[in-house]
């Protein structure tokens, strides 16, 4: 096979509008440039009113947000954490930065989220056993959000904390309320492929006001109150600097229209691939008001006539970037003999799903070409009947 051409169509790239550069020249022309600032003050503020409420702390990443609400959910080596199976990696590395024990639950079809009864099963099943886990971390998969009012329940019920994993679900709502605004903390990212940027950096959320200041104090070395440099705690270097803060402050003016391109994106597709056997998108619940991050599609092989991988393979040989579904947690090597609860679901939407391009600056030209090269993929019943 020949080589494949450069990448003329990303996935989900940055989306810059200008106003960016207004917000990095008041941090320059104050010499706030370093960690901390004015910028950094008013993001932490600005996005906890978009969220509707709680207290936030900007940090150099979503990673860090997520060890960072480990630590004040008291987890440590040994304990158990519930996690979402179909995932990035980055939902469940923390987990073992505090030497915990994951534990995957498998999805849902209705939102490919968590699965609410196994997570149900499985806490009553541990409460007998007397091996209940110290947190649950829900991730809101690809823009979408999870089915939270039973989780919740049920970790209310158990006396379990949650952690959201909102990383890819800013803008979303779940029965009118932002994810990221329901368990004990909640992590977010601004990495270049999110719907916001500030080319690296996330945010820790949470109504708990104790718990954002004890972690501030932990992203900055822990330093304890004194003239000199005083420790009591081991500590963390997570704080966002003033520029990337600017930088987030610009780009979360503009998130609802952000959204909403988002989702013409996937009407567009959705109208485009209309009729295709064997060819279904990411369903959105009733409960739901995902962002579409990314549009996703799955493939039934033996209807469509071609697999997932000869359409990625035939965007890519066209210089377009679609990648499968994220690979669930169960399946990766360096999780190999972790404990799960189900995995058929999350297994089966990798094997047959793949996110198309979803940029808030993809235009109708490119997704009209995209739908054409799905249609078109050789063995397709769209390209047979062409």
């Amino acid at each position: 096979m020949s080589a494949e051409p450069p990448v003329r169509i990303f996935l989900s790239p940055p989306h810059v509008t200008g106003t960016e550069l207004a917000r990095l020249r008041e941090a320059l022309d104050s010499n706030w440039v370093a960690p901390l600032g004015p910028h950094v003050d008013a993001f932490e503020h600005e996005f906890a009113e978009v969220l509707g409420g709680g207290r936030a702390l900007a940090l150099s990443s979503g990673t860090a947000a997520l060890h960072l609400a480990l630590l004040e959910a008291g987890v440590g080596p040994g304990d158990r954490v519930f996690v979402s199976d179909l995932t990035f990696a980055a939902s469940v590395f923390p987990i073992r930065y505090v030497a915990a024990e994951p534990v995957f639950v498998d999805s849902d079809r209705s939102s490919w989220n968590m699965d609410p009864q196994l997570l149900v099963d499985g806490l009553d099943a541990a409460a007998r056993t007397g091996r209940m886990p110290k947190a649950v971390v829900l991730v809101h998969l690809l823009g979408q959000p999870a089915d939270v009012d039973p989780i919740l329940a049920a970790c209310a019920h158990h006396g379990v904390a949650v952690i959201e994993d909102a990383a890819e679900a800013l803008g979303a709502r779940y029965r009118g309320q932002a994810p990221g605004t329901f368990g004990q903390s909640s992590i977010f990212s601004f990495n270049g492929n999110k719907i916001i940027t500030t080319s690296g950096g996330g945010m820790l959320v949470s109504r708990d006001e104790a718990l954002i200041e004890h972690a501030r104090k932990l992203s900055t070395q822990a330093r304890d109150p004194a003239p000199h440099y005083e420790h009591s705690e081991i500590g963390y270097n997570y704080r966002m600097s003033n520029l990337l803060a600017g930088v987030g402050r610009a780009q979360l003016d503009t998130l609802d229209t952000r959204v909403a391109a988002r989702r013409a994106n996937f009407v567009q597709y959705e109208g485009l691939l209309a009729g295709c056997p064997g060819l279904d998108f990411m369903p959105e619940p009733e409960w739901s008001y995902s962002t579409r991050w990314l549009t996703c599609l799955t493939l039934d092989e033996d209807t469509f006539g071609a697999d997932r991988e000869a359409v990625r393979q035939a965007l890519a040989m066209e210089g377009i970037q679609a990648r499968p579904v994220w690979k669930p947690m169960h399946l990766q090597p360096v999780f190999e003999g972790c404990e799960r609860l189900g995995g058929a679901v999350s297994a089966d939407l990798f094997e047959r799903g793949l996110c198309l391009p979803s940029g808030s600056t993809l235009t109708t030209a490119e997704i009209e070409e995209i739908a054409a090269i799905v249609k078109g993929v050789p063995g397709s019943g769209m390209s047979a009947s062409g």
